[in-house]
């Protein structure tokens, strides 16, 4: 995996007896946008929390740049240049959305930071009219509703300036309309030489958004392919369904 920006080689994760990650490798190019698949209980969500520093592994090693990140502190990977976004992201009661996506700027979420004067530019702009937030730029950010507030971490996260961007689950609840545009603006943001991590259920999405896809099933890699690949993977299609399907059979 020489040259890749985040590497896992060989990482593992048990709650009790129970072994949820098993030994898994792979690894994100800097401009690379990979999306993190499996059914539910397969090691997503655990993959991606112990990559970001919310949970420790039991084993294995994980690098980002090069730098040894193994069960380092969230806030630490933070300043390493890796954000994420979470599935229920929560939003601050008396800071509005202009606000919130404005402390982004600062890479973190420190009360200093947030005492700051606020300096509002172009990008800010840009970002509330990309994800079309202007509308509620002014409301406070906790008063959104679920799909907006996920379109504002992603726009928050984006605004911190990221090597590496961690997305859980980042279309669940955002108006079909607006998928398209977030993969544009994750594309444009890629090009500018921002690795991407996506966990994601939906397979429109991550057809048009990746160029690779990781599967996870029951805590182990069962492939790592382009997404036109997957539907022929009789692996994948089992996992995804339960059983063998006959080639042709299945859209994933």
């Amino acid at each position: 995996m020489a040259g890749k920006l985040l590497e896992l080689k060989d990482v593992s994760k048990a709650f009790g007896a129970h072994k949820v990650l098993d030994r898994i490798s792979f690894g994100v190019s800097a401009g690379e946008i990979v999306g993190l698949l499996g059914p539910n209980g397969s090691g997503k969500s655990t993959a991606l929390n112990v990559i970001s520093g919310f949970l420790p592994s039991d084993g294995g090693e994980i690098r980002l740049q090069g730098d040894n990140i193994t069960n380092v502190s969230a806030q630490r990977i933070t300043g390493h240049g890796l954000v994420r976004t979470f599935q229920l992201p929560s939003m601050p009661h008396r800071m509005t959305v202009r606000e919130v996506l404005q402390a982004g700027a600062s890479g973190n979420a420190s009360l200093a930071s947030m005492l700051k004067p606020f300096r509002f530019d172009d990008e800010l702009d840009e970002l509330l009219e990309s994800f079309r937030l202007t509308h509620v730029a002014d409301l406070p950010a906790s008063a959104l509703s679920g799909g907006q507030k996920k379109l504002l971490s992603v726009a928050t996260a984006l605004r911190s300036k990221p090597k590496l961007l961690c997305l859980d689950e980042p279309t669940a609840g955002v108006h079909p309309n607006l998928r398209s545009d977030m993969v544009t603006i994750l594309k444009r943001y890629r090009d500018k030489g921002v690795a991407i991590l996506v966990v994601e259920h939906d397979m429109l999405f991550i057809r048009e958004l990746c160029s690779r896809c990781v599967v996870l099933d029951r805590g182990e890699i069962i492939a790592d392919c382009a997404p036109r690949e997957l539907e022929d993977n009789a692996r994948v299609v089992e996992a995804y369904l339960g059983k063998a399907v006959e080639k042709g059979k299945v859209a994933l």
